[in-house]
């Protein structure tokens, strides 16, 4: 018995080891003719392997290239027209994208709100600065809760995280209380249905008045 470990490894995992074990064979076939037959035949039998990809276009060609890729490029067959298998084009990777480079402290809250916090510092001083700065505590609240789950978070946690952020710039009194986003927005709601019945009530009893001044 010969364990996988000590077989050669698989050039495209996808298509097994009995595809390339054929490949390998293709390539110590002498005659042409006979060789070109079995190709086409080992590309049947890989698209065969994928049904579902039957009818994306060129599919066949990348089966072409798979094929000679397996073979290592070491094999003599002829191709379809437009299928110039190149290991040089094969082997080329893509451009390597560069990771965003961002600060490394308080990475619970995010780098958006790194970002807000300097347009935050960016603004004129007054309400409207105020405003958004209140807005900043309730979403790295709300964004601290998420990350941790298990523990009261404090106001004062998120406004020393958001002063030490900031620079000391922002600052949020201690008389501010932080509701996060989804808090503020229950609250808003609940407000605007129980306004909604108290009118439809005070309404109720101005008809009823109404009725009896009749």
């Amino acid at each position: 018995m010969k364990y996988n470990t000590a077989k050669d490894e698989l050039v495209i995992p996808e298509y097994g080891r009995h595809i390339q074990n054929l490949i390998n064979h293709c390539k110590t076939i002498e005659n042409k003719e006979e060789r070109q037959a079995m190709a086409e035949k080992i590309l049947d039998l890989m698209m065969q392997m994928h049904p579902q990809n039957r009818n994306i276009d060129d599919y066949r060609d990348k089966l072409w290239k798979h094929f000679f890729r397996i073979a290592n490029y070491e094999i003599d067959v002829d191709t379809p027209p437009g299928v110039s298998p190149d290991p040089e084009k094969d082997r080329k990777q893509p451009d390597r994208i560069a990771y965003p480079v961002v600060e490394a402290r308080f990475r619970h809250y995010g780098h958006n709100v790194q970002r807000l916090i300097k347009k935050a510092l960016a603004m004129e001083k007054g309400p409207v600065r105020d405003g958004f700065v209140a807005v900043i505590g309730s979403y790295m609240k709300l964004a601290y809760k998420t990350w941790n789950k298990e523990y009261y978070v404090s106001d004062d946690i998120i406004k020393g995280d958001l002063q030490s952020l900031s620079g000391g710039e922002l600052i949020l009194g201690e008389h501010v209380t932080i509701d996060t986003l989804s808090d503020s927005r229950r609250r808003k709601g609940s407000n605007g249905r129980s306004s909604g019945s108290g009118h439809y009530q005070n309404g109720g009893k101005t008809r009823g008045r109404g009725r009896k001044r009749k």
